[in-house]
């Protein structure tokens, strides 16, 4: 029976003032924590430097899911009022799960408008804590989202919904890796976020090897634990796709030793998933409910660059599992004296 975990322990005191609440004009300018679990030490750099830092004959596997456009800023047809509407999973036909405010207020039929009636929907139901909704519209919807919906921004990047018109122009640029090509997220994989095509170049150019998946970032990565008992939490399952070159390629590295650095949480999660020792040929496919804490071992994953997360949340306990709380816990306090930037459009760190 395993002992339970208590997400008290896993709580800090963040400055509110280091949320970064917008990304540095340029990329890899951010700053860059470098962690190494072996003798303890902590260097502060220059993101632009971590090819600098990567292992020679490394494996980097980046998450490349692309952002949706999928939150809707409208108003209820019968009352006016206004409802915002998270888009988070296409069912069917044109019937998706969604989170909406103020859902429990809400009465099966229901009808919302956006966009001056370009996009409508129906609340037809409900799937546990998220609404289930029909869209209404003609013609192509990802040309819709694109031209009315915004990014799906975390609530701590605070936005103005009609003074921030230039911010919003910004997040579809920024809040979306350059590497991105497979849309269906609705949250960037933000380890991710601070690579340019240079820094990619530079990986090459140092001879480390690169791979792609992809899994679409949804509920299940960024919802809150609100049980006591860490244990008691149960992730969201993700859908994930790894290609066959990029299958191929673990299943060598693995075979002969060598060092994969997952680039970000979400790829490590995908990694820590799958079974390279399988002789299954071609790629894999499927959805991951994975939820990594203290305690755990890491079976794929040597190395691992993620940002700086929230307080109780399951990408800092993944952090812990990986690099032992007390490491982790010295390495945020030293950022947070630091002044780095936490969370989506923040800082990186480096875990060797």
């Amino acid at each position: 029976m395993k002992l339970p975990l208590k997400l008290a322990d896993y709580d800090f005191e963040l400055p509110e003032a280091l949320i970064a609440q917008k990304p540095l004009a340029t990329r890899d300018q951010s700053r860059l924590l470098v962690l190494d679990r072996k003798s303890g030490s902590i260097k502060h750099e220059v993101f632009a430097n971590l090819p600098d830092y990567i292992p020679a004959k490394s494996l980097m596997v980046f998450n490349d899911t692309e952002v949706v456009p999928s939150k809707l800023n409208g108003h209820l047809v019968k009352s006016g009022r206004p409802i915002e509407v998270l888009l988070v999973k296409e069912l069917n036909d044109n019937h998706w799960e969604a989170l909406i405010k103020g859902l429990a207020k809400l009465k099966p039929g229901t009808e919302m408008e956006f966009g001056n009636g370009v996009l409508k929907a129906t609340l037809e139901g409900r799937n546990d804590d998220k609404a289930v909704i029909e869209l209404i519209y003609t013609g192509d919807l990802k040309t819709i989202l694109n031209r009315i919906a915004k990014m799906p921004l975390p609530p701590y990047i605070k936005r103005n919904i009609k003074a921030d018109d230039c911010l919003s122009d910004m997040d579809r640029k920024r809040y979306q890796t350059v590497f991105a090509c497979h849309p269906g997220a609705i949250a960037a994989p933000t380890a991710g976020l601070h690579f340019t095509p240079h820094t990619l170049a530079s990986l090459k150019n140092n001879g480390i090897d690169t791979a792609y998946l992809t899994l679409h970032v949804g509920v299940g990565t960024f919802q809150p634990i609100r049980t006591e008992n860490v244990l008691e939490h149960k992730m969201q399952a993700e859908q994930f796709y790894i290609p066959e070159d990029t299958l191929k390629a673990l299943k060598g590295a693995w075979r002969d030793a060598k060092d994969i650095l997952a680039v970000g949480s979400t790829a490590t999660r995908v990694l820590e998933s799958v079974d390279l020792s399988a002789p299954k040929l071609g790629g894999a496919s499927g959805w991951t409910d994975r939820f990594i804490y203290p305690g755990q071992k890491f079976e794929v994953v040597s190395h691992m660059l993620t940002n700086f997360h929230l307080p109780k949340s399951t990408l800092y306990l993944l952090v812990c599992a990986f690099a032992g709380e007390k490491l982790i816990k010295e390495a945020y306090r030293e950022a947070i004296q630091q002044n780095y930037r936490f969370f989506s459009y923040g800082d990186a760190m480096l875990i060797l």
